[in-house]
């Protein structure tokens, strides 16, 4: 979840399919072009992703209209739902393709993990903010993303009943990649996360693991992320 610039193996019709067209439409349609696909994202399947999940519905209704803009937004719980950029960017560093099984810990407002479940994934999400999973589960399942499935819990430990992953994505910064993640991550797979202590030096970094089990990792970018925890942080 970004401060400044979480079934079925193919993906879900989408949310905008069963809505009418409305100013809402054109906005996502014009971040797409403006925001994303003109900062130079390349790939087709997270650009149409990102035209089909409305971002809208993951806000709070009082910043709706703030939905398209490419900025952070918060959600409560002390957290943010991330920039569109951010979330396009770390999408296409993935390199998903259908019916990949993905790993995504932070599901905060739930937007990442529909646009993953949008590219085809099948999408395990782990948010340790009990209110805010649970908001967010009911909120995935309204939209109708069967392939998403949500827990409360640690995310630092991972979902092991669930491993090996082709892909995880950490949504919010750990000052190093935990063990038990990259151990859940299936040899050939890819992990993007933001990395690094609390207001920075916090870089993006991809960690792909080859057949062998070897691990490679690269810094791709400065960011600033809410921290990852392994308690939940106090109301307030």
């Amino acid at each position: 979840m970004l401060l400044l610039a979480a079934c079925a193996l193919s993906a879900p019709p989408s949310p905008l399919e069963t809505q009418p067209a409305g100013p809402q439409l054109g906005r996502r349609l014009a971040m797409v072009r403006d925001q994303i696909q003109a900062r130079g994202i390349e790939s087709q399947p997270v650009l149409e992703a990102m035209r089909k999940v409305p971002r809208h519905r993951f806000v709070p209704a009082a910043l709706a209209s703030a939905a398209y803009f490419d900025r952070p937004l918060p959600i409560g719980y002390q957290q943010t739902i991330s920039q569109p950029y951010i979330v396009a960017f770390m999408s296409e560093l993935l390199e998903i393709e259908p019916g990949h099984k993905i790993l995504e810990i932070g599901t905060g407002s739930g937007y990442q993990a529909a646009v993953l479940a949008q590219l085809g994934a099948r999408v395990f999400t782990i948010e340790i903010v009990e209110a805010l999973g649970l908001q967010t589960r009911r909120l995935l399942a309204g939209l109708g993303y069967p392939n998403i499935q949500t827990r409360i819990g640690d995310g630092y430990r991972g979902w092991p009943e669930q491993a090996p992953f082709d892909r995880i994505i950490l949504t919010a910064a750990p000052d190093k990649i935990p063990q038990a993640l990259i151990d859940q991550l299936q040899p050939g797979g890819r992990l993007v996360a933001p990395v690094g202590p609390l207001g920075g030096p916090q870089q993006m970094i991809l960690l792909e693991k080859d057949t062998a089990g070897n691990i490679s990792r690269r810094s791709l970018l400065p960011v600033l992320f809410v921290p990852m925890v392994s308690q939940p942080p106090e109301p307030g």
